[in-house]
């Protein structure tokens, strides 16, 4: 499982996970993406069951990439122990993610098997995600507060998120259709 060789301090404070993703918004490696909607903890085991159902649904063909690494300890005092005498030992590591956080990448198999794999992998993680793809000519995807709203909505995701530098969609030029007055004599 995935766990620092060394780190600084054996002990660390909980913290907070409010707001969304400052890092790893983005597909950068591979063609497609798995990115959280929540925040939450996701622990080794967790990510080490989704890369394993990840690559057994891959068959070995294509690569993967984790985006997110377990640098936190979880502390946790034994059953049955009496209050007070400090902090428990170290008992779990644990990676944040908020929402926007890209958690696996995919490259080199086809869109179909990309979707199978995150969905198989989204069944052994504590949070809801979305699968991103990264658009032709564009390079990357931008993950922001307006495209988490439209996750939280439940909106379709047909249309991809505008990545900067793109040309807004110019309306369509439609005649608004007005409605027959009735006479009244």
């Amino acid at each position: 499982m995935l766990m620092p060789k060394r780190v600084k301090w054996r002990k660390v404070q909980r913290g907070r996970m409010s707001g969304p993703a400052k890092a790893g918004r983005t597909v950068a490696f591979g063609e497609y993406g798995l990115a959280t909607t929540e925040c939450a903890w996701v622990t080794a085991r967790q990510i080490e069951a989704a890369r394993r159902a990840m690559t057994h649904s891959l068959k070995r063909g294509g690569k993967v990439w984790i985006r997110v690494f377990p640098d936190k300890p979880i502390t946790k005092k034994p059953a049955e122990t009496r209050m007070g005498s400090g902090k428990g030992a170290p008992d779990q590591w644990v990676a944040v993610v908020k929402p926007g956080r890209i958690l696996f990448e995919v490259a080199g198999i086809d869109k179909k098997e990309a979707m199978e794999a995150f969905r198989l992998a989204s069944m052994k993680l504590p949070v809801n995600t979305v699968t991103l793809e990264r658009p032709a000519g564009l390079g990357e995807i931008i993950f922001g507060k307006k495209f988490l709203a439209k996750v939280a909505s439940g909106a379709p995701l047909e249309e991809a998120p505008v990545a900067t530098g793109a040309a807004p969609k110019e309306p369509e030029l439609v005649k608004p259709v007005k409605p027959a007055k009735e006479d009244e004599a």
